[in-house]
């Protein structure tokens, strides 16, 4: 296989992270996600990885926590999973740097868009932590604006759904998948691809958002080698 992108933004959910176990990190399941990104670092493609926090902490679901606080602790879990998976990386002989928006130096370099083009320059794989930085906004977001800053080609978006449906399918049975769908359709029918800021994000940026079922590992090479899966959220 050959790849069609030379540079890709991936973005992991924390869930993703768990496996079976719904909470924390299932370093098995953290392994079979970072044996593909090895294959396509080994293929020369640059590849920079947005890690959620869901595993361990969603504060827009607590209610009762200042929303502020709550985001920061959101982003410290990020800081979690982003050093997870550059272990596994690194127990599977990739070179790999972990930059985090907010400074936290002994573990983890600060985000410097200058830096992260260098890294990828010497083939190494990025991940990056705590969002964006900010309250307020999510890892989806966070996800967006790294794709613009290092001038990734695509966004893929692995989770849990082979796909973009025009409602729930785990509610509905009779829901239809998208093969391609707008930047504006997605805003206008409010379908749960991304937050609005991400989408309008990469619809401002004109950055394509693969959404794709990580149910198989092996569909990151596949999406990145331009095999039909998942659904292409575009202009």
């Amino acid at each position: 296989m050959q790849p069609k992108y030379k540079r890709v933004l991936l973005k992991l959910s924390g869930e993703a992270l768990a496996g079976d176990k719904k909470m924390g990190i299932d370093f098995d399941v953290v392994m079979s996600l970072c044996e593909p990104i090895k294959k396509l670092n080994e293929m020369g493609v640059d590849i920079g990885v947005v890690v959620g926090g869901g595993n361990f902490w969603r504060g827009r679901s607590s209610g009762k926590m200042d929303r502020t606080r709550a985001d920061h602790m959101g982003m410290l879990a990020t800081v979690i999973n982003a050093l997870g998976v550059a272990d596994a990386l690194e127990k599977l002989g990739v070179d790999v740097r972990v930059q985090t928006a907010i400074n936290m130096r002994s573990i983890a370099e600060p985000y410097i868009r200058s830096r992260t083009m260098r890294h990828f320059e010497k083939g190494r794989v990025v991940v990056f932590g705590c969002g964006t930085g900010n309250p307020f906004f999510s890892t989806d977001t966070a996800a967006a604006l790294r794709a613009a800053e290092t001038e990734s080609e695509i966004i893929l978006k692995a989770t849990m759904v082979d796909g973009v449906y025009d409602s729930d399918p785990k509610k509905n049975p009779n829901a239809q998948k998208y093969s391609h769908i707008t930047y504006s359709e997605v805003l206008n029918k409010n379908l749960a691809v991304m937050d609005s800021t991400a989408a309008s994000m990469c619809k401002d940026n004109k950055i394509p958002i693969l959404v794709f079922s990580l149910e198989d590992p092996e569909n990151i090479v596949k999406a990145v080698c331009g095999e039909d899966i998942g659904t292409l959220v575009s202009e």
